[in-house]
Formats: structure tokens, C-alpha cells, sequence
């Protein structure tokens, strides 16, 4: 067994098969992060709405978290409290994370793109006694009888004074932290299908994260000049522990802004701030490519949460000369197939291979594992080191991601002879027309490779002969004209170039698409508009 307690750069770069993934006992996300830094190194850089620009030290950071949790300590929560945070990219999202650490509680990660009804029901569904949220959010805070105290910048009469708690110094306050298996995180799912689920991970996932993060930023988080930045929510797995909790581990500042994503405001802000390491969505790497680059300091982009085309792949490490690395797996169990660029070549359009400490299979209907170039769904070991502590209220959940001795994704793909793996899509976005079996995963980036589709969604539409088609719904590059030609260049595009059973019989053009709220196209809508 190898250790990896060690930053593990020259661990992965001779990492054998037989690579494991452990962790002390006594593992807590404060002492990986806030705790293991000079307080006077920079940690955070947030440019607020007007221009300007604060900057906090991991000192800073650390006065304020102790400040906040003595006075949520006072307020009667300590040790298993639920802690929701309903803060956006700020830096008291941080700072109260921290300060969860410094109690003992859970954070109860809360995206402020969540309505009100969404909002209500993860807050009713974990019964969180307090919440920490901004002025301008606090207006979703409907129909949540368990609530008892409210934290806010801008607080209204009877809410407490969020700035405040911070600033107010508490000098006798003795943190109580937990242990490895200790619950850290409840992350509500984007709700893609349904409303959110609640999922729990201990403080041991950031330790179990450690090697595949470091592979992903392809083996430069310690640069001395490294600066992380990404507009995914923080209260997402992609923002929090994709980015945040990474950037601290490595002693790097994080820069944060509220602005939302989009392209011109990326560059802008990645080229003033110096950002050299990103995570972005690939939906927003397309949305980049649309867009004219400034001079940057970007040298790594990590992506996850949907398939990467190759040619977004090719446009980014031409076009903006940067290292782009792939990796994919799923709030509850995790970091489980990528790409490193420092150790293995890609191959543009795959997802990468198993990382080191992952035992990561492609089986049938029936849990039996299929041969190579066989397509199959991505399950990993029910006891991987990345999975999470349980579902909350919902153990039907949990049995619906028992396949025998694995965890389910759902997900399709199919590895070549070399242990590269390539997404097929979804198992329930499946298109059967006519017999065939069609990922439309293949089409989609099939489709992206022509230069008239921006961005494009592949469905199964319901046909009373076929059973259903292939329909895609495209947004157009800029200049494209949307006419009955291109419809019938683009079905050729994919007829010569995959199958004839392939191409799309119908296809719909759009000025945009509606999104999830961890930034993905939703699929599910475009599916229901069809039914």
C-alpha cells in the first residue's frame, strides 16, 4: 500500500495498479484546508459587484470562522448541528464553512438558484434549526417552520448580524472538530429528476478526493503562482470541493466573484485576477470558445458533469493554450475515471482512465461485466473511498444504487483495448429506434464538431413506426442560418460520419437552453416537451 498522506505528486506519478486510497482517523476538512497554512498567506480574492476587490489572509479566515462559530455556539448548536449555508459564491460561504468545521456540525449546502418551493423542501426535509443566507436570497425563505434563527449581512428585525458575528472577537473559544466518519456535508442534487435529494458526506471525502484532485490539475495545485477560480456554486461538489477545499489544500487564493457566468465576464475576470487554474462546466468551455480570449494566465481547465466534445477539447488546448483534463463521476460516489495530461496522453473525446484506487467496471443488466468495446453501465465497488455516508430520508434511494456488489451510475460507456473509457450517455436517455440502441452522446458531439452548432441536446422522440427518433435540438454558432439546407447538412454530418440509423430525422433550432442549476442542459425538460 502506497501512502498518500503526502501531497501525492511523486506517489501518482509511479502509482501501480494496486493503489490505495486511505486516511488517518482523525482526517477533518479544516485541518486539510484552513489549518495547515501560514495565517498570513493570501486565501481569498472576491471582486464585489462595484469593481472592488477585498482580500482575505488564511489568518483572516480563520478569526472570522472562530468568531462565527462561538457565536453560533451561543446560539445553542454545536456538535451534529445542521448549518445551512445559503451564502453563493462569497467569502462568508467559506468563512462559515470553517466555522461548521471549528462546531463539529454539518453544513447544509443550499444554492441560491433554488426557488422558493425547492428551497422550502430541503430545509424541511433536514429540519436545519439556522441558516446563513445574503439579503438579496433571504426572500426565498417561505414555509420553513423549523427554522429558528436567521444569519444575514443585511439582517431584517429578529435576524442576526451576519457581518457582525464574524467581526466580534471571542477569544476563549475551544473548537470541537470531528473525525473522519464524522458527517461534514449535506448536498441537496441539482433535481434534475425530482426534487433535490439530500446526500451526506463525512470529512474523510476530501482525504479520499486528494489523489484524483491532484490529477486533474495535472499535478501543478502547488505552483507558487497558482490561483484557483470557478463560477460553479460553491454549493455544488464542482465549486466546493472541485475548487474551494482544493485551492486551500494547496495553500492557493481562491478567486470568487457573485457575477453570473458568462463568457465576456470570465475572461474579464480571469485575466485581471491571474487565474491559472479553472473549473469549468463543459457547456461553459463551449460558451468560451463563442467568445473572443484576452491575454490570460490560465495553464489548466479540470471539467466534469457532462460529456467534453473532442472538438472543445481541440479549440481549448489550441486556442487558449491551456491543459484541459476530463474526470466524471457523481455526488455520491465520485472522482471515479479522468484525464492527466502530466502522466497519460487523452484521447480527445473519451472520459479518461479508472483513477489510481478506483476499481471502476462496465456491466450488463444482470451486474456481469462486459468485454472491451462492449457498451455497459459504470459502476465502482459499494465500499470505493469516495462514496458517500447515505442518503438522507430516502434509503429507497440508497437500495436503487445497489447493483449486487456495486454502486449504480446510470451511466453508459464503453472501454477500449487501451482502458480508455467513452461516455455513451445516460441508461435512461437510451434511444431505441427501429432495434437500434443510439447514446446520444455520440451524436451530440458528433454534431458540436461542425461549425454551425454552438450547442446541441440529442433526444428520443416518440414514433408510432420506430418507436421513437433521434431528434436534436441546436443553438446555432453566430452567422449560421437555420434553414432546411443546414438541416440536411448537418443529418449527412452524422450519417457519414457515425451511422445512418444515427443521424437525427428531426431537428429543432433554439435560441438557448434551459439549464439545471449545476449547469448542464436539462435534458429532462426537453424529453418531457416531446411526451
Amino acid at each position: 500500500m502506497i501512502d498518500n498522506a503526502l501531497l501525492p505528486k511523486l506517489n501518482l506519478r509511479r502509482a501501480p495498479a494496486g493503489y490505495a486510497i486511505h486516511w488517518p482517523d482523525n482526517a477533518n476538512i479544516h485541518h486539510m484546508t484552513l489549518g495547515k497554512h501560514p495565517q498570513h498567506a493570501k486565501a481569498m480574492i472576491h471582486e464585489h459587484a462595484d469593481g472592488s476587490v477585498t482580500t482575505q489572509t488564511f489568518g483572516d479566515v480563520d478569526r472570522a470562522a472562530t468568531n462565527l462559530a462561538a457565536h453560533l455556539r451561543g446560539l445553542g448548536y454545536g456538535k451534529g448541528s445542521k448549518i445551512a449555508l445559503h451564502t453563493g459564491n462569497h467569502p462568508d460561504t467559506a468563512i462559515a464553512h470553517m466555522a461548521v468545521c471549528k462546531l463539529g456540525a454539518v453544513a447544509v449546502t443550499l444554492s441560491q438558484l433554488y426557488g422558493p418551493d425547492t428551497l422550502s423542501h430541503a430545509l424541511n426535509d433536514c429540519r436545519a434549526p439556522v441558516i446563513l443566507t445574503a439579503p438579496g436570497a433571504r426572500d426565498a425563505l417561505t414555509n420553513a417552520p423549523h427554522l429558528h434563527h436567521i444569519l444575514s449581512r443585511d439582517p431584517a428585525p429578529g435576524q442576526h448580524d451576519l457581518a457582525a458575528a464574524m467581526a466580534t472577537d471571542c477569544a476563549d473559544f475551544a473548537p470541537d472538530f470531528g473525525v473522519a466518519d464524522d458527517p461534514a456535508l449535506l448536498m441537496y442534487t441539482s433535481g434534475s429528476t425530482g426534487m433535490p435529494k439530500g446526500i451526506i458526506h463525512a470529512h474523510r471525502i476530501l482525504a479520499a478526493y486528494t489523489p484524483s484532485i491532484n490529477l486533474f490539475f495535472n499535478l501543478s495545485m502547488d505552483d507558487s503562482d497558482a490561483v484557483f477560480y470557478s463560477p460553479s456554486d460553491w454549493a455544488w461538489v464542482g465549486g466546493l470541493l472541485d475548487m474551494l477545499f482544493p485551492a486551500w489544500m494547496a495553500g492557493r487564493p481562491i478567486a470568487t466573484t457573485e457575477a453570473r457566468f458568462n463568457a465576456d465576464q470570465s475572461y474579464g475576470f480571469m485575466a485581471r485576477h491571474a487565474v491559472t487554474h479553472t473549473f469549468l462546466a463543459p457547456t461553459a468551455i463551449k460558451r468560451l470558445a463563442q467568445a473572443t480570449p484576452p491575454p490570460l494566465a490560465l495553464r489548466v481547465i479540470c471539467t466534469g458533469g457532462e460529456a467534453l466534445a473532442a472538438e472543445t477539447l481541440r479549440w481549448a488546448e489550441r486556442d487558449l493554450g491551456v491543459v484541459v483534463n476530463e474526470f466524471y463521476g457523481m455526488t455520491e460516489v465520485n472522482h471515479l475515471i479522468g484525464n492527466c495530461a502530466a502522466l497519460y496522453p487523452r484521447k480527445p473525446g473519451s472520459m479518461g482512465r479508472a483513477y489510481p484506487g478506483h476499481d471502476v467496471r462496465l456491466v450488463d443488466g444482470d451486474g456481469h461485466q462486459v468485454g472491451d468495446d462492449e457498451p455497459g453501465e459504470i459502476v465502482t465497488r459499494d465500499d470505493s473511498p469516495t462514496r458517500y455516508v447515505g442518503y438522507l430520508n430516502a434509503p429507497e434511494k440508497e437500495a436503487e444504487m445497489q447493483l449486487g456488489p456495486w454502486l449504480r451510475t446510470r451511466d453508459l460507456a464503453v472501454r477500449d483495448g487501451d482502458g480508455y473509457f467513452w461516455y455513451k450517455g445516460r441508461s435512461d436517455d437510451l434511444i431505441k429506434s427501429s432495434g437500434f440502441r443510439i447514446g446520444p452522446a455520440e451524436v451530440e458531439e458528433c454534431l458540436l464538431a461542425h461549425p454551425a452548432v454552438a450547442e446541441c441536446a440529442v433526444i428520443a422522440k416518440p414514433d408510432a413506426d420506430r418507436g421513437h427518433i433521434v431528434k436534436a435540438v441546436i443553438k446555432l454558432a453566430a452567422g449560421a442560418t437555420p434553414d432546411p439546407a443546414l438541416i440536411a447538412t448537418l443529418q449527412d454530418h452524422v450519417r457519414t460520419r457515425l451511422a445512418p440509423y444515427k443521424a437525427p430525422r428531426e431537428v429543432t433550432f433554439v435560441a438557448g437552453f434551459a439549464m439545471t442549476s449545476s449547469g448542464k442542459i436539462n435534458r429532462r425538460a426537453l424529453r418531457e416537451a416531446e411526451t
